[in-house]
Formats: structure tokens, C-alpha cells, sequence
């Protein structure tokens, strides 16, 4: 299984939503962390499953607030849990360094399509969230990697049942149907959990 671009039955995958132009083209899938030795290579934090996924991504569109810069990916390598990137044109430690903090994003239309039950974790954010008993439990803000299954954040919204955050877990056993159309996903969960 990979969550930059496949999947087990009933997962989703672990991609960020991003929001730069065009507004609803692009997805972010690392971070650039800081620099990696004298030569101006950047080290970067992979959103991806397995993290050298990102690797496979040549042109990258890099963000940090307003700042938007296009790069070109010459090579990478994994180093433990952080990936050592080399970019066109950057071979300087310096100039390196100001690439840090910013995301990595590419086009969602670069994403590799999914089978039938398979979702990006940006497909599922924002979706309400309704138990078996029709109540309005929230709407998920994030999800969490935790090792043994994905977890949704799921916060209060505009008429939920009360206040409270809750933790679900994204497996079988909890979620019974997700609706992209109508923005919503049934659980198996009762609210007083």
C-alpha cells in the first residue's frame, strides 16, 4: 500500500489539501525542513507513504505563505525518515537555507487515479460526520497517522450535536459510507464516545 498513490481497500491516503494558485489545483505532499550539507541540497519531510513517493514528482510548487516559487527535482535519496533533495539551479548552502519552511505541492491532477473505497486524506476533510442515530457529530478538520489505522479529527460545526472534539478512527468497523457529492460520511459511532 502507498499513500501518495495507492491504497488498501477502505484506507485513505495521507495528502494535505493545499490552497495556492490555481486554488484548488494543487495538493501538498512534503515540507523542505532545512539544508543538507555545502552544496545547497535541502532536506524534507515526506507526506507521503512510503516517503520516497515524492521522489517520483519532478516539478514541485513550493509555498510559504504568499511566496510561490516552481523548482525542478534533479534527485533525492532517502536519509533515515527525511529525504535529501538536490534542485535545479540551487547550489548554494546559503541560498539553501531560505527554502526552508516552505511546502512542496503539485498539481491534484498528477495524482495517481483510485480504486473504488480509496480516498485521499483531502477529499475527506471538511466532510460532516453522522452516526447511525442521524446526529450531527461535526465536520472533519484533519487526519492523524497513528500506526495502527488513521484517525479523523472531527470538530463542532454549524448545527453538530454539542461541542466536543472527537477522535474516530478511520477503519472498516466505524465508517459505513462516504458521500463526496453530499459531503458527508455515516459512522458507526455513538456520541457519547
Amino acid at each position: 500500500c502507498s499513500a501518495a498513490e495507492g491504497s488498501c481497500q477502505g484506507r485513505c491516503l495521507n495528502l494535505m489539501n493545499a490552497t495556492s494558485a490555481p486554488v484548488d489545483d494543487l495538493v501538498v505532499i512534503g515540507k523542505i525542513v532545512s539544508v543538507h550539507g555545502v552544496r545547497g541540497d535541502v532536506k524534507v519531510y515526506s507526506f507521503t507513504d512510503p516517503i520516497d513517493n515524492l521522489l517520483g514528482y519532478r516539478r514541485w510548487t513550493l509555498r510559504r505563505g504568499d511566496e510561490v516559487k516552481q523548482v525542478e527535482l534533479v534527485k533525492g535519496r532517502l536519509q533515515g525518515k527525511i529525504l535529501v533533495a538536490t534542485l535545479s539551479g540551487l547550489d548554494d548552502r546559503e541560498v539553501a537555507r531560505t527554502y526552508a519552511d516552505f511546502e512542496i505541492c503539485i498539481p491534484r491532477s498528477e495524482l495517481p487515479a483510485l480504486d473504488d473505497g480509496e480516498y485521499y486524506w483531502y477529499q475527506l476533510q471538511g466532510l460532516k460526520v453522522i452516526n447511525q442515530a442521524e446526529q450531527l457529530l461535526g465536520q472533519i478538520d484533519h487526519l492523524l497517522e497513528t500506526g495502527a489505522n488513521d484517525v479523523m479529527v472531527v470538530k463542532p460545526c454549524a448545527e453538530s450535536l454539542d461541542d466536543r472534539e472527537r477522535l474516530l478512527p478511520y477503519t472498516d468497523q466505524c465508517v459505513l459510507k462516504i458521500d463526496l457529492v453530499a459531503g458527508e460520511m455515516q459512522v458507526d459511532w455513538d456520541a457519547d464516545f
